[in-house]
């Protein structure tokens, strides 16, 4: 009942009377009145969108007050140190490494732009998931680099809250949050009920609720407090969530909130019924998939019996709103608003605590909603985004994991997660196979659903005191090792034989990505924390489980020794977790290797699938693979990748590396050539057969293997190279591939992919290694149109000293680099004289020396095994067998040379050997010195009956019983053999036992494999030769000369120890055999006896045709390449003539005018080539030719400013840009004036409007008939291909220099003889010449005849006329008439003329042709034009020409332009001095405006007149008079002092617009050369120029403008008459005085840090529609901002930005794109990016700001793209257009 009455009464009034009612001492009543309103108010029956409730709690809260007077007074106590500001996706925030603690670390723009971080490694980057601000949070970050704000703490000493201010809030929200959670309780729905859920709906119902609560958390640290106290108080919740029995609504909400309690735990409630109280530990057997499939063969993982902690299984219980709260976020898959009101929280400490908790002990259930989750990615992202911001704080992390297991939750989740898509492995044994690996396929890891997971999980491993916790913990590392076993031996591939796979399976990125995330970047964390001696018992137990693992592996799959055929997969995590701690307790924990190690037989199982993957790379590279489809490609190059390889195969190479430390070198060395499929390829014959190999995949394989072998025993990353060598290498194999940018390069070094591991990218050590090795290139620009980036080269003594091929190759993704980097080597040996002739090979780098631990792994090259293959490849190479190659004899060289280099200490007890070994006979010891020079005689060789050795003497060569029988026993080489009794050796030496698997073979007998063919029969071949004399032998060879080698060649080489370091194969060998003979002198004392012996030729008889064979070649060689470069050079003579005539297109060709014959005249007419058809000929009337010309609208002009100085772009609120002081606004407001005074066709006849929206015409010079033109067209059309143009607006690229065009321009037929005339001198007197003009101009245009030609010509001014908008066209009063017209035709030309000058740098000093006169067309355009003007007849009672001459009664005149007709040079002379006049008369009138009235008052008088009437000696009157009468009717203007000087300079610099033009103009009609001039002289270089002055040098005296003036009356009666007619006007001084000198057109002057145009633009609202704009961007021309792509400022169904490029710049838009950095071009129809004038300190564009470091103007470029702007060449550079659709 109370409540009704309140409910009544004005709800503030209500509030305060509550409040005074509460802050009494008894408030009982207070309350209850209190409870029964809100009983009433928060009726969760009522809908949630009803927010009268809310306004009552604002009110309530706020008391008195108002709610916005409130949140002022509760934020003024606020006590936060912290800035915590949430953000969402896309947010621009801020990450400074320098500052940061945790690799999370993130700045909100404020606190960042308040601290310092001047110098700092920063950058700026866009929030995926969402974050919050870390600023004052010590725990993350330094304190230094606090903003000043947080870092004075200035939450500290705000005053104590007073209790009456929240105390309402104390009563009010409990009830409020309660209302919430019964609406979401009412609102759930399961997934499996009904199709009609819609949680959407619910939340958007609640959103005004959730912003409330949202924007209480932003009333500082006072309210925070409140509501922390409500959302933990566990009583609260007790009381108001459960003891409403008796409200119906209430109840049914509690059963559904029981109901989806039900499921919350890992196990699910029906799973525990199942399974009974028989087996509590045990999960079901067969579990139903997701998709309801019965799996049988999934196995589950026995969950519950190894974790500690039973909670994690069972249903969650809630004892307080935040788990409830929390609890729904789940449920509802973390709306936004909910995860950021959680969030908004967090400065709190005791709720950042609690809400830890919380959210750990929903942890199980978090991911049980991600996995059936439809949005994964989403809430993927909004987990991250809670769970970064509570794990990144150590502090936290500890507490969580020792109070709620926070390490047997991740593990045990994790687990459970992989268990629901775990399938039977193949591996090996498929049908006893025991072992399970995650399903690639499955949507869990194809679409990373485990990421967040994982992700928190490496996060927290990050803190030393957490991952020191996992390592002490053995259950917990045994359950990891065996959630790493599902990913060992996933996503296998079996090799495809017969036929191509049908279906190209791509599950193989998401392996890849889940062994790096999940197995590789845990193992990096953990390593971080083991860097030290304390930790070495944490190694040990890791080594100790992967050991055990990896026997439980080796055991599940049914491994024994043989591998199965045609598999591999690559992904071994077991074997790469040993390994790394292997290394890292080597190298930083000072562990003996032998303690680490399992027994003999385990090492060998160790090395076989490592082995597999590097023999399967080959295989892979020598398409074998190839029916599997491009994707096993892929994995092969994932494998090595930047990203994965320090992960993957140097592991890999690390563990193999070990293994051939530890075990016996013959059993390895044998093992690899087995496992590369060569075995059959190794014998001295020259056929045999190869069961496993096709012949062509023989040589690549075997490359393969010799490769492996050198990479093995040269690479050093895990053997002894420190970190600051091992990045010097990585960069420097980078760099040797290509040049790099430094972002590249970045990312191509790899890195533990850890982030708080050693090196962080950007780092000291990383640039100042960089800057050690290289040299930066700036960025450069061609004029091509391609941008440059900034790259780093090698520096030379890099290429001298460091390159490692080996490297290279170990690093390169695509085989072509390592072709890449040997050009680039090559490239610098020629430059630098080192190496000039012929290809050099791979240099040969020394290594850093071996830890001491690995120098077992020398044995390999000190191995008979490897001798005898050795000595068998260079026998072959010698005798070019098949299959052998350079590479081959190059990686032989290799081994060599690392043998001699890495000697192995002669172990004395090694000497006594069972007498059974099958090589001893070989070679007598192991030593590869002493190898070298022992000779072998004879081989016995198994071999087919065809082959040719088979022929010779089947009787063994007489010689001792003994030693035959000795050589018949001995010289037999089977690997297989060797491998199998070595492998038998070790088993039985470990075990009694020897396995059933293999039996022992002694070495008299030859295992022969399976399966071979049995014609083979056996032959002795007789060698005689040792390793020395081979490699002798083969230097002859290469060198091709009989004795390449003197007797003395050794003592020669002492001299120079040098010259070995680069060449080819010939240095090699040299370089070897120098070694050889400094290390043993019985080597020596071979060598010299070898040279001295005089050789015999190998095979004379073969020799002799083949050496004939290879000079023919190389005579043909250079006979071919002189024929190619004479046709060449023929070719482009020829081209270059067609050029030149095809651009000459008004040859003035003066000197044969001169001496004009009338047998020339015919010759003279210009002929024209066309360029489609081939022909040569003039242009008709009937088939007329024409230019290939592009009509583009242009705006350059209207943009130009008085000043020089570019406009600044506005980068705060208080610049702006103001566009009245343009070229085209000032002409648009002097149109504006003159038609307020004069009448309309008049004025249209004084002025010009091409300056915004003019048509500018240029041409490539190009001419074609125009009849060829349309059949070209017409193929346009019909051509399907995505051309960058419209062949239906007429566009299309010119067919000889694809230049882009879109119209063709009539050459006019005729002869060039007008050029005559042009010259011939003219005494006529100027009056005369007058009268003529003045005749001329009275007969009537002449009509021309119908025919092709005008017809073209017609259609050419319809093009025109449509290049631009009809705005720019129609500036009379009344639209369509001839005026207009007549004055759009006259401002094509002037706009013309006027661009031409802008290009000419605004004035003619230069002279000469400017470059694009060869390509000008404006002679064939004038003709055009003049035909089209024909056609408009004068008003004769209105005739500017005798206005101009005559003294006559007459009305209004301001200017006249001169019309084109094509009368002769001395009537254009004539034309010239008149007009003159009239401009000279305008500056002096325009130049007394600005007189004070003393000034005139002393001009007038004749004193001051005196001295200066030379300057008028041309006028035939009293110049006072006229000055007079200038002056009396013009009223003041300014008040500054002239001298004669200052007037004198004034009146040449107003006239020198004009005669700049009229010179263009008389260049362009009658072909004359411009004459350059110093520029203070260009006045009157012009005048002589024009005919006004004597071309006789005047040196003595200054030149005065007056001089030139030529009248024909009187001038006094002519310019009072002109002056007569404007005195009358009102406003007669701003129409005088007109600036006519315009500066060059700019571009915006942009800052040089790009920040400040980001930080001002990016939250800028637009104008239009008020909004921040998605994709803002800028107008580089006027500075405009507007929308790109946005919808909302659409007009006319055009989109903001070509809206805007129409109306600035007449369809040609520069607009910089904000949140890119780049800018496009949009021109017309079509827009292209253009790139960016911003570059990184490293030379480098930022597209789309992904790196986010600082950018800065690149003013090159921004020169570059203002030229282009300039000279209209955007269409010609920029190669890459589209159409934007109006759509931009």
């Amino acid at each position: 009942m109370m409540a009704a009455l309140l409910l009544r009464r004005d709800k503030k009034s209500t509030a305060a009377h509550l409040k005074s009612d509460l802050n009494r001492t008894d408030n009982s009543s207070g309350v209850r009145q209190l409870q029964e309103l809100l009983d009433s108010v928060l009726n969760p029956e009522k809908p949630p969108a009803d927010t009268e409730a809310l306004d009552w709690c604002k009110c309530l809260i706020a008391g008195e007050e108002g709610f916005e007077e409130f949140c002022k007074t509760v934020r003024s106590y606020d006590n936060a140190t912290l800035c915590g500001l949430v953000w969402t996706a896309n947010f621009v925030a801020y990450r400074c490494r320098t500052c940061g603690i945790s690799p999370c670390m993130s700045l909100c723009a404020e606190c960042f732009n308040n601290g310092d971080h001047t110098g700092h490694d920063f950058n700026m980057f866009r929030s995926q998931a969402g974050g919050a601000c870390d600023c004052g949070d010590s725990n993350v970050m330094r304190e230094t680099g606090f903003c000043r704000r947080h870092r004075l703490r200035t939450g500290e000493n705000v005053p104590s809250v007073p209790r009456d201010l929240l105390l309402m809030s104390e009563m009010v929200l409990p009830r409020f949050i309660i209302c919430i959670i019964q609406y979401l309780r009412d609102g759930y729905t399961e997934p499996d009920t009904s199709a009609e859920r819609d949680l959407q709906k619910v939340l958007q119902q609640l959103e005004p609720q959730i912003t409330f609560l949202e924007e209480l958390t932003k009333m500082g640290g006072a309210m925070r407090t409140v509501l922390t106290k409500i959302l933990t108080n566990q009583q609260t919740f007790k009381d108001l969530s459960m003891g409403q029995e008796e409200n119906v609504f209430a109840k049914k909400n509690y059963e559904n909130y029981l109901s989806a309690l039900k499921n919350s735990g890992l196990v699910s409630v029906e799973e525990k019924a199942q399974t009974g109280a028989a087996e509590p530990t045990q999960g079901s057997e067969t579990g139903e998939d997701q998709d309801g499939q019965s799996i049988g063969q999934r196995k589950r993982v026995k969950l519950s019996s190894s974790t500690k902690d039973p909670s994690i299984m069972d249903s969650l219980k809630h004892k307080c709103f935040l788990e409830e709260l929390l609890f729904w976020t789940i449920k509802y898959e973390f709306p936004q608003k909910m995860v950021t009101f959680l969030l908004n929280m967090l400065p709190d400490q005791d709720y950042k605590i609690t809400f830890t908790k919380t959210f750990v002990q929903h942890y199980a259930f978090i991911m049980k909603t991600l996995m059936k989750s439809q949005e994964s990615d989403t809430m993927s992202n909004r987990i991250v985004h809670i769970s970064v911001q509570l794990f990144s704080n150590e502090d936290l992390a500890r507490h969580v994991t020792e109070e709620c297991q926070l390490l047997d939750i991740m593990v045990t989740v994790l687990l459970y997660m992989m268990e629901s898509c775990l399938i039977k492995s193949e591996l090996q044994d498929e049908e006893n196979s025991r072992h399970v690996v995650v399903n690639c396929s499955e949507a869990l890891l194809k679409n990373n659903t485990y990421w967040p997971l994982v992700s928190d999980f490496i996060n927290i491993l990050s803190h030393q005191s957490v991952a020191k916790k996992f390592l002490e913990d053995h259950s917990l590392l045994m359950l990891w090792m065996s959630f790493v076993s599902f990913f060992q031996g996933m996503n296998l591939n079996k090799r495809e034989l017969s036929e191509h796979v049908e279906f190209e399976s791509q599950t193989y990125y998401a392996a890849f990505a889940a062994e790096l995330e999940a197995c590789a970047q845990p193992m990096w964390g953990l390593l971080t924390h083991c860097k030290v001696k304390e930790t070495q018992e944490y190694t040990k137990t890791v080594v100790r489980y992967c050991l055990e693992t990896l026997q439980i592996w080796f055991d599940a799959i049914g491994f024994v020794d043989e591998l199965a055929p045609n598999q591999v997969t690559f992904h071994l995590p077991l074997h790469r977790y040993y390994a790394m701690f292997l290394s890292k307790a080597v190298k930083c924990q000072g562990l003996d290797l032998e303690s680490l190690l399992p027994d003999q037989e385990m090492l060998m199982r160790i090395m076989v699938h490592p082995l597999q993957i590097q023999a399967s790379l080959s295989e892979i590279h020598s398409n074998m693979w190839v029916r599997n489809g491009l994707q096993i490609k892929g994995q092969a190059m994932t494998y090595v990748q930047s990203h994965f390889c320090n992960s993957m195969i140097d592991p890999d190479i690390f563990l193999l590396q070990v293994c051939a430390s530890r075990l016996d070198p013959d059993y390895f060395i044998s093992s690899v050539f087995e496992r590369f499929k060569v075995v059959d390829l190794l014998t001295m014959a020259s056929v045999h057969q190869n069961t496993a190999l096709d012949g062509e995949q023989e040589r690549p394989m075997l490359e393969g293997a010799l490769t492996f072998l050198v990479i093995l025993s040269s690479l050093r990353i895990h053997l002894g190279m420190a970190d600051d060598e091992i990045l010097r290498a990585e960069m420097v194999s980078q760099l040797c591939m290509n040049d790099r940018t430094h972002s590249s390069l970045l990312d191509l070094i790899p890195e533990n992919p850890n982030p708080k591991s050693g090196i962080v990218p950007g780092s000291c050590s990383f640039e100042e290694m960089l800057s050690a090795v290289a040299d930066f290139k700036a960025p450069v620009f061609e004029l091509g149109g391609s941008m440059q980036q900034g790259m780093y080269t090698p520096k030379a003594e890099v290429w001298e000293k460091e390159f490692d091929p080996i490297m290279v190759i170990l690093r390169t993704v695509y085989r072509r680099d390592v072709q890449s980097a040997m050009d680039r080597y090559s490239a610098f040996l020629k430059q630098s004289g080192m190496h000039t002739t012929g290809n050099p090979w791979p240099p040969y780098k020394e290594r850093t020396p071996l830890h001491p631990c690995y120098k077992g792994l020398d044995r390999l090259l000190h191995c008979k095994t490897l001798h005898i293959v050795i000595f068998t490849l260079l026998y072959k190479i010698w005798l070019d067998h098949s299959n052998m190659s350079e590479h081959v004899l190059c990686m032989v060289l290799y081994l060599i040379e690392l043998g001699l280099d890495n000697q192995v200490e002669e172990d004395k007890g090694d000497e006594v050997r069972p007498s059974e070994h099958c090589h001893d006979s070989w070679f007598p010891g192991t030593n590869l010195l002493s190898n070298l020079h022992h000779v072998i005689n004879y081989v016995r060789v198994r071999v087919p009956e065809t082959a040719p050795e088979v022929k010779r003497e089947r009787e063994p060569p007489a010689s001792t019983s003994a030693e035959a029988s000795n050589f018949g026993q001995a010289q037999v080489f089977s690997l297989v053999a060797e491998r199998r009794r070595k492998f038998q050796e070790i088993i039985n030496r470990s075990s009694t036992e020897a396995s059933q698997a293999v039996r022992p073979k002694s070495s008299s007998t030859r295992w022969v494999p399976p399966g071979t063919p049995p014609q083979l029969v056996t032959e002795i071949l007789e060698i005689h030769e040792s390793m020395l004399s081979l490699l002798i032998k083969l230097h002859q060879k290469l060198s091709a000369k009989q004795n390449s080698l003197s007797a003395t060649w050794l003592e020669d080489m002492d001299a120079n120890p040098n010259r070995h370091a680069h060449g080819d194969g010939i240095t090699a060998i040299e370089r070897i055999l120098t070694k050889a003979a400094t290390r043993s002198h019985q080597s020596k004392r071979s060598i010299q006896e070898i040279c001295g012996k005089v050789f015999p030729p190998v095979a004379p008889k073969k020799n002799s045709p083949t050496a004939k064979k290879t000079m023919d070649k190389e005579e043909r060689r250079q006979r071919a390449r002189e024929r190619q470069q004479k046709l060449l050079a023929e070719f482009a003579s020829r081209q270059k003539s067609f050029m030149e005539t095809a651009m000459d297109v008004e040859s003035p060709d003066t000197e044969a005018a001169m001496d004009l014959g009338a047998s020339e005249v015919k010759e003279s007419e210009v002929l024209y080539d066309c360029v489609i058809c081939g022909q040569s000929g003039p242009s008709t009337e009937d088939r007329p030719t024409g230019l290939v010309v592009l009509l583009q609208a242009s705006s350059v002009l209207g943009h130009r400013c008085k000043s020089d100085e570019a406009k600044k772009l506005p980068t705060t609120d208080e610049e702006r840009i103001y566009p009245a002081d343009t070229c085209g606004a000032a002409h648009d407001v002097r149109l504006a004036l003159m038609q307020s005074f004069f009448k309309d066709s008049s004025c249209l006849q004084s002025v010009s409007i091409g300056w915004d929206g003019g048509v500018y015409v240029q041409t490539c010079g190009h001419t074609l008939h125009i009849d060829c033109h349309k059949s070209y067209m017409e193929s346009l059309r019909n051509d399907q291909v995505m051309q960058g143009f419209s062949v239906d607006k007429g566009e299309f690229t010119c067919p000889l220099c694809r230049q882009f065009a879109n119209s063709v321009l009539p050459c006019r037929p005729g002869r060039s003889t007008e050029v005559v005339s042009w010259h011939m001198p003219s005494n006529k007197k100027t009056s005369v010449l007058v009268k003529e003009v003045e005749d001329l101009q009275e007969q009537l245009g002449f009509f021309p005849t119908e025919s092709n030609l005008s017809k073209e010509m017609e259609l050419v001014i319809k093009d025109i006329k449509n290049t631009t908008q009809r705005k720019y066209m129609d500036y009379g009063k009344n639209p369509g008439s001839p005026d207009n017209d007549f004055l759009f035709m006259y401002s094509v030309a002037r706009t013309n003329l006027e661009l031409e000058l802008v290009h000419r740098g605004g004035n003619l000093c230069s002279g000469g042709a400017s470059g694009a006169a060869k390509r000008s067309c404006l002679n064939q355009l004038f003709h055009v034009l003049a035909m089209h003007m024909r056609l408009y007849s004068i008003d004769s009672a209105y005739n500017p020409w005798t206005r101009l001459t005559q003294v006559a009664p007459s009305r209004d005149k301001i200017r006249m332009c001169d019309t084109i007709y094509l009368f002769l040079r001395q009537h254009f002379i004539c034309l010239v001095r008149m007009l003159y006049n009239l401009q000279y008369t305008q500056a002096l009138a325009a130049l007394s405006a600005k007189f004070s009235p003393e000034e005139r008052q002393a001009w007038s008088t004749s004193g001051t007149l005196k001295k200066f009437s030379l300057f008028f000696y041309m006028i035939n009157c009293p110049f006072n008079t006229i000055c007079a009468l200038l002056l009396c009717f013009l009223s003041q203007l300014s008040s500054s002092v002239w001298s004669p000087q200052s007037i004198e300079y004034s009146l040449q610099q107003f006239c020198l617009p004009y005669l700049r033009l009229s010179c263009l103009l008389q260049h362009h009609l009658y072909g004359d050369n411009l004459s350059g001039c110093p520029e203070e002289e260009e006045f009157s270089g012009l005048a002589g120029c024009l005919g006004l002055l004597d071309p006789a040098p005047q040196p003595s005296n200054p030149m005065y403008s007056a001089s030139c003036l030529d009248w024909t009356v009187s001038a006094f009666d002519l310019m009072s008459q002109w002056c007569s007619e404007v005195t009358g006007l009102a406003d007669t001084q701003t129409l005088l005085v007109q600036d006519l000198q315009w500066a060059s057109p700019h571009l915006l002057h942009l800052p040089d840090n790009y920040n400040t145009i980001f930080q001002y633009y990016h939250k800028k609202a637009c104008t239009a529609c008020k909004k921040v704009p998605k994709d803002p961007a800028l107008c580089l021309v006027c500075g405009t901002f507007v929308c790109l792509k946005g919808l909302c400022c659409k007009q006319h169904g055009i989109c903001e930005c070509v809206w805007h490029s129409q109306h600035c710049g007449a369809a040609t838009g520069i607009f910089l794109l904000i949140n890119a950095s780049v800018i496009i071009i949009i021109r017309g129809h079509r827009f292209c990016l253009w790139g960016s004038v911003y570059l990184d300190a490293h030379g480098e564009e930022d597209r789309d700001l992904r790196r986010g470091k600082p950018l800065f103007l690149c003013v090159e470029r921004y020169r570059v793209l203002e030229q282009q702007w300039v000279s209209h060449t955007f269409d010609h550079i920029n190669k890459r257009w589209g159409p934007h659709y109006n759509g931009l």
